[in-house]
């Protein structure tokens, strides 16, 4: 070992043997002791008990056996800078032009693992997956989900929607669809044929937070797992051109002959209808309410099990007509003299000359901002006469589309209020749109409309739409696997946002008014 690894001993050294030997000549010469004889002689024998436990500390430390195990390999493999983590997050000492060092202000501690076995490394085990469960809530009775019995016709025909390429009569090969079949289950009845029921303890309702999202009422929540999970108790066949089914769930009583009125139902419609289900979700994030429940529900009875959006019947609908499938029969030119009346608006009673109907100024409002943003034109325009229809859209296959020379004789459909509230009106058939361009849009439905409600158009500009969809669509497990999950749901949103800042600029550019419509 050379001396210039050890300064410090050879300064020792020299002070020792400048020390020992003046220490010796004091204590034994005949000299008197001064004072300046005695401090120095009691400095260098401080000087001499600190360098006696400095070499006794040492040889202690050259007699310590080698350690076994960690310690020895760390001994083996310790870098020239200990206290220096390896990883790069902090440099060794800098050495300045002096030759000294500037140590880092940091102390490093490291505390030995008790952990008789290697960590495993992320990615490399398979990680136990923990099993949610939804909250589980009990289903509403059938009183307080439906009224009074109603005819299967009449419901079919308030739902009735031609879906693009279907073919009337039923005849769903002909149209791209697979035909229907039945598979025998244990438990429901439903016309000679068993359908099967969902497992018990399973809910397609996921709700993991402590409440529901505050747009989506308890009663929204409670018609929503009854329609995913109830059990089917019966079918109830219905003359429709759309190939929607009544099916009647059991309810709290279960009546010898299922129907609908002692027993909730719901219409099941093709799986080319899913857009109903995201309709419903979008329809309570803006306040306005006016569809009925939806979810997304695989039929096993039906169409090999795909999803199908399954609608909530409500028996207080009017009776609607069966060309116009709708309870006030109006037409293109009558409707735009009605938004020129503002009907029942602030409380006043409409003169008999104005023509108005029992329906409120505000819901056109809403169906307006609503269909555009979903780009439902089977209620405002029939004929397709405000954007470029394709071939299989059902103003083309029926030939209405030639006809847009004479738009004020257009007949309105899908207009349905309740008997017992006819001032408002129930969004039905809400098969929306997610194909069509920017350049295509249908700004037909927004004509005549000058007022918009705040409700909606303040989630609009609040930027949340986003993540209130997400969060409203997560709920329905089967709706949101169907559509290819989050990176699917994901495209659907990004086509309502674009629409809704298209819809934002339509407003300021027309100078449209933004009213409180909560009446």
């Amino acid at each position: 070992m050379s001396c210039s690894n050890k300064p410090g001993q050879l300064i020792n050294w020299f002070l020792c043997s400048l020390c020992v030997p003046r220490v010796r000549k004091l204590w034994s010469s005949r000299r008197p002791r001064t004072r300046r004889n005695l401090l120095l002689g009691t400095a260098c024998a401080i000087y001499l008990g600190f360098l006696v436990s400095q070499v006794g500390r040492a040889s202690v430390q050259h007699a310590r056996p080698a350690g076994k195990g960690p310690h020895r390999s760390r001994a083996a493999t310790e870098a020239p800078f200990p206290e220096i983590p390896l990883d790069g997050t902090l440099a060794p000492p800098e050495s300045q032009g002096n030759g000294t060092t500037l140590q880092p202000n940091v102390v490093y501690i490291t505390l030995r693992s008790k952990r008789s076995k290697p960590a495993n490394i992320r990615g490399t085990v398979k990680p136990k997956r923990r099993k949610k469960y939804a909250v589980a809530s009990r289903v509403p009775g059938p009183e307080a989900l439906v009224g009074p019995s109603l005819r299967p016709q009449v419901a079919a025909r308030a739902v009735d929607s031609e879906v693009p390429g279907h073919v009337p009569g039923g005849n769903l090969a002909k149209a791209g669809e697979r035909p229907w079949r039945w598979i025998q289950g244990p438990r429901a009845r439903g016309g000679g044929a068993d359908v099967q029921l969902p497992l018990a303890g399973e809910s397609n309702i996921r709700i993991y937070s402590e409440s529901a999202p505050s747009w989506l009422s308890k009663e929204d929540i409670g018609q929503m797992r009854l329609l995913a999970n109830g059990a089917v108790a019966g079918l109830q066949p219905a003359q429709s051109r759309s190939g929607a089914r009544l099916l009647v769930l059991e309810g709290t009583t279960r009546p010898s002959v299922p129907a609908c009125g002692p027993s909730p139902c719901g219409l099941l419609k093709q799986s080319l209808d899913m857009s109903e289900v995201f309709a419903f979700h979008l329809d309570r994030i803006l306040g306005l309410n006016r569809t009925l429940p939806s979810v997304s529900r695989k039929s096993e009875f039906i169409q090999d099990g795909r999803p199908c959006p399954f609608i909530l019947w409500d028996p207080s609908l009017s009776p609607t007509n069966n060309e116009t499938h709708s309870s006030v029969k109006l037409t293109w030119g009558t409707y735009q003299q009605l938004l020129k009346q503002k009907c029942w608006q602030n409380g006043r009673v409409p003169k008999p000359e104005w023509g108005c109907t029992e329906i409120h100024h505000h819901e056109w409002s809403k169906m307006a901002l609503f269909d555009f943003l979903l780009q439902i034109y089977n209620r405002l325009d029939t004929n397709c006469c405000g954007f470029r229809p394709r071939k299989e859209d059902t103003c083309v296959q029926s030939g209405r589309s030639s006809k847009c020379d004479n738009q004020d004789t257009v007949v309105l459909a899908h207009i349905v209020q309740r008997k017992q509230d006819p001032r408002h009106l129930v969004f039905m058939d809400n098969k929306g749109f997610f194909d069509r361009s920017e350049d295509n849009l249908n700004f037909k439905l927004l004509e005549g409309i000058r007022e918009f409600p705040e409700s909606a158009v303040s989630v609009l500009k609040s930027q949340h739409l986003r993540q209130k969809l997400l969060q409203s669509l997560f709920l329905d497990k089967v709706y949101w696997e169907s559509q290819g999950g989050r990176q699917g749901i994901e495209k659907l949103i990004d086509v309502i946002e674009q629409r809704a800042k298209i819809l934002l600029t339509y407003i300021n550019a027309h100078g449209a008014k933004v009213l409180p419509m909560n009446e």
